[in-house]
């Protein structure tokens, strides 16, 4: 959110009739307005998980929503809804909660048995807290996989056939596999992607911090989604957009080319703000505001950790809306 502003939906609006009457010499009608690289301009438009209105609510606040829709993935005679929305809170002891809903517009109903997985997992780990659930479809194998962090130094993966009863896997990610310093890697999210001159299927994107207390956004690479090879310079810096930290990013792909999305801290503007990586993740374009947050509530100046999903051809946009840890689940449509 930046204050004062020239609204960048109603300046690219502007610009959109101003083009289409010099190319005609005419006058033309306002047309809807596209967000950098081309992709829908979304607008808020309710918000889906209040914590206070949750059973499972051990601290008051809830983070990084993942969307994911089930009804072409999982058996119909075992799924709860055509939609999972995958979500946590951060502080301990946090857990991996789950509600679901047959519409991206909502409703959307708490799971009664969260969490579905807990800071405690015997014999696998004993956390103060586990947050930041990002599941992927793996095609191959048929299964729902569940990348979280717990601590913030360390992101595990769990898989489950059903999408609500996990198996624990192993730890992918933690701060031993990036350079001396590293004090923190999480808020993983994981995808299908190809990268033939890296033999990897998948590609992971996630915030990394170290001792100068900036936040950045780290990437890696897999030939299975379970063993990883990360890259030791960051993919974007948080200088690079002018921010004390940035994190909660997310990969998109449009127009044969790939593009990471990801927010800033609200002292830097709270905005989702987007680069152009490129297909094989060598071009590092910083094409400025993905989606400007807005100074009235549920959003007070800052957008977070966006999902995306597409229902009956309408894109949405699921994302952290409100001050970190005192915010609710959105949804915005393009």
């Amino acid at each position: 959110m930046h204050e004062p502003h020239l609204d960048r939906r109603l300046f690219l609006k502007g610009t959109a009739v101003t083009g289409a009457a010099l190319a005609l010499g005419a006058t033309a009608a306002p047309t809807a307005s596209a967000a950098p690289g081309g992709f829908p301009d979304y607008t808020y438009v309710r918000t889906l998980l209040t914590p206070s209105k949750l059973a499972y609510n051990p601290t008051g606040e809830i983070i990084f929503p993942t969307v994911r829709g089930v009804y072409d993935r999982l058996p119909a005679s075992g799924r709860l809804g055509r939609y999972y929305l995958y979500y946590a809170p951060h502080d301990a002891p946090g857990g991996i909660c789950l509600a679901y809903g047959d519409s991206l517009e909502g409703p959307f109903t708490e799971y009664p048995h969260n969490p579905i997985v807990s800071n405690k997992w015997s014999p696998h780990y004993s956390v103060s807290h586990v947050s930041s659930p990002h599941v992927m479809w793996h095609a191959g194998r048929k299964e729902m996989w569940l990348y979280f962090h717990g601590e913030n130094t360390t992101t595990r993966l769990a898989r489950s056939a059903d999408g609500i009863r996990f198996t624990y896997d192993k730890v992918v990610l933690n701060t031993s596999m990036l350079p001396s310093g590293t004090t923190e890697t999480s808020y993983a999210r994981v995808f299908p992607h190809e990268l033939p001159s890296r033999g990897a299927h998948y590609v992971m994107v996630f915030m990394v911090n170290n001792t100068t207390n900036h936040r950045d956004i780290g990437w890696g690479w897999s030939a299975d989604g379970r063993t990883w090879t990360f890259a030791q310079e960051p993919l974007v810096r948080h200088s690079d957009v002018g921010a004390v930290n940035v994190g909660g990013p997310h990969l998109l792909h449009r127009n044969n080319s790939t593009y990471v999305v990801y927010n800033k801290d609200k002292e830097s503007g709270g905005d989702l703000m987007i680069t152009e990586v490129g297909n094989d993740f060598s071009r590092r374009d910083h094409l400025g505001v993905f989606y400007n947050s807005r100074a009235s509530a549920p959003e007070n100046g800052r957008a977070a950790s966006p999902s995306f999903g597409t229902d009956r051809g309408v894109p949405y946009m699921i994302y952290e809306a409100g001050e970190r840890l005192a915010g609710s689940i959105a949804m915005a449509r393009g």
